[in-house]
């Protein structure tokens, strides 16, 4: 496997509706300590070693809104704003399309994902620049799984030591993840395209802070971690 050398971009999908957060705007606009959880999420993004490019990728009804507060980023010259798809593998291949040339290891990343640290950002890049073609953060699982059939019926139990709870911001090879998008394929996570269409993805640990806010009590449990 060869090593990349090219910068490193990310891709911040802020596109989601925030419907379980019962929010009044899109959840990547509700605030947190003071900001939005959008700009935790930038900050955290340039707060990694080796970002060159940030690109937000915002609902249509928001891309000003999203420009403004990107703006106020003392690294605001390395932040693009688009607009979103439809659907989130849209918006993702729109961020893809806004990147940098030089870039060839990206990151996509869930805004709602906002206190991911800038650590996890290094690590997941230090892992494609090794030689795999994607990665993905993955904590163990602490519940026992059931698959269960179209009646609830359980048909399988499988062994929850070789389950991983994935989590954002996920890293590729950048023409790997590109290929992956131009396949046609759908999936929940950008990791699944690649798996679609054969690509090995590598799981490394995750890292706690990096929880989805979806709910008022996940929001809550960021207020707690950020202290007052």
């Amino acid at each position: 496997m060869s090593r990349s050398t090219g910068s490193v971009g990310v891709v911040i999908v802020a596109a989601g509706q925030g419907t379980r957060l019962g929010a009044a705007q899109p959840k990547a606009f509700v605030r947190l300590a003071g900001s939005t959880l959008l700009e935790h999420a930038v900050t955290r993004a340039l707060g990694a070693a080796d970002t060159a490019h940030v690109v937000v990728v915002a609902p249509a009804s928001h891309l000003v809104e999203a420009g403004a507060l990107v703006s106020a980023h003392p690294r605001s010259g390395d932040v693009t704003v688009v607009g979103g798809g439809a659907e989130r593998t849209a918006s993702v291949a729109a961020g893809l399309a806004a990147l940098r040339d030089d870039v060839d290891v990206v990151l996509v990343h869930d805004a709602a994902r906002c206190l991911a640290p800038a650590s996890l950002f290094d690590r997941l890049v230090e892992a494609v620049r090794e030689g795999a073609d994607a990665v993905v953060p993955g904590l163990p699982v602490a519940d026992t799984i059931k698959v269960v059939d179209a009646t609830g019926a359980v048909v399988g139990t499988p062994d929850r030591s070789t389950l991983r709870a994935v989590q954002t911001p996920q890293a590729f090879r950048r023409s790997v993840l590109v290929a992956a998008h131009a396949s046609g394929a759908d999936a929940t996570d950008d990791a699944g395209l690649v798996e679609r269409v054969g690509g090995r993805v590598l799981v490394i640990d995750g890292d706690d802070l990096a929880f989805k806010v979806t709910t008022a009590a996940d929001l809550e449990r960021a207020d707690r971690i950020l202290g007052p």
